[in-house]
């Protein structure tokens, strides 16, 4: 490996992302003169940021990722697809989607994989219905639902672990409802890269984002403080569930079957208006 500069590296403060660059951000690995200046956000955030332009290496959602392919390709670590860990439509008790002519419905930001899947449920089963689409930060959806701000809620990440304890209702498993048409897992978010980052340079930090993956599948206790300081829900159950369900083997390699979940979902984006059709290569190396 041949270091040439200091890199911006950002990535959400969810236990999946800080459980993979944990040995990064802790130097518990060999860096080999690499040098990153970390930042955490949510994802919706680093979306945005990322349209900017702010980051030189960022976890983005896949839907924001298609619309930023002129700028951004991916890497083929550090990724989270995976069955059974998709987004959840929640509500309080006793509602139906369709009960009321415009329902209000909170989305953890217009850039988001959920919203496309939402977007992608929508058309399927109450195709012309009209909604009013309230986007916000993820950890504010199932509030606003329980305040009864908007009618249903789109959640993501520990979300879906503790809904039930906040009193709110399962209206529909949007990854279920995904794997039901394609039989492919959800690709939910990813680690992307500038495309004027020398490709060798950005094959090095890909091989770097495994070896810290490897080091926090070998020594899940070590430097685990750093996963706690930035969980939203801190029980420890919580965490554990949320790391198991969405680092797995397409976080190490995205693969064959991966891929051809991503480019499904993207022309389903593409078909559904959301996001305009690209002729970029995915990755990067």
């Amino acid at each position: 490996m041949k270091p040439n500069q200091t890199y911006s590296l950002a990535y959400s403060s969810c236990p999946n992302d800080t459980f993979i660059f944990k040995a990064i951000a802790r130097q518990l690995i060999d860096l080999h003169g690499y040098a990153f200046d970390i930042v955490l956000e949510d994802v919706e955030t680093l979306n945005q940021n990322a349209a900017k332009g702010a980051y030189d290496i960022t976890k983005l959602s896949f839907a924001a990722f298609g619309s930023l392919s002129d700028k951004y390709a991916l890497l083929r670590t550090g990724s989270a697809l995976g069955m059974g860990c998709g987004p959840l439509i929640i509500c309080l008790p006793g509602r139906s989607i369709d009960d009321k002519s415009k329902p209000i419905i909170a989305v953890p930001g217009l850039g988001t994989t959920a919203y496309h899947l939402f977007r992608f449920y929508m058309d399927d089963l109450f195709s012309g219905m009209d909604t009013d689409i309230i986007p916000m930060p993820f950890e504010k959806v199932m509030p606003a639902v329980i305040e009864k701000r908007a009618d249903f809620g789109v959640i993501i990440h520990e979300g879906r672990f503790i809904y039930q304890t906040m009193g709110l209702e399962l209206k529909t498993d949007l990854g279920q409802w995904w794997e039901d048409k394609t039989s492919l897992p959800i690709p939910l978010g990813c680690i992307a890269i500038k495309r004027d980052i020398d490709p060798a340079v950005a094959c090095d930090i890909q091989q770097l984002i495994r070896q810290s993956l490897d080091h926090a599948f070998s020594n899940p206790d070590m430097a685990y403080d750093y996963i706690q300081n930035y969980a939203q829900e801190l029980d420890e159950n919580v965490i554990q569930q949320h790391i198991r369900l969405y680092v797995n083997d397409f976080s190490k390699d995205i693969g064959d079957k991966g891929e051809t979940a991503i480019t499904t979902f993207f022309r389903k984006s593409w078909a559904s208006g959301l996001i305009e059709k690209s002729e970029n290569s995915l990755f990067a190396c």
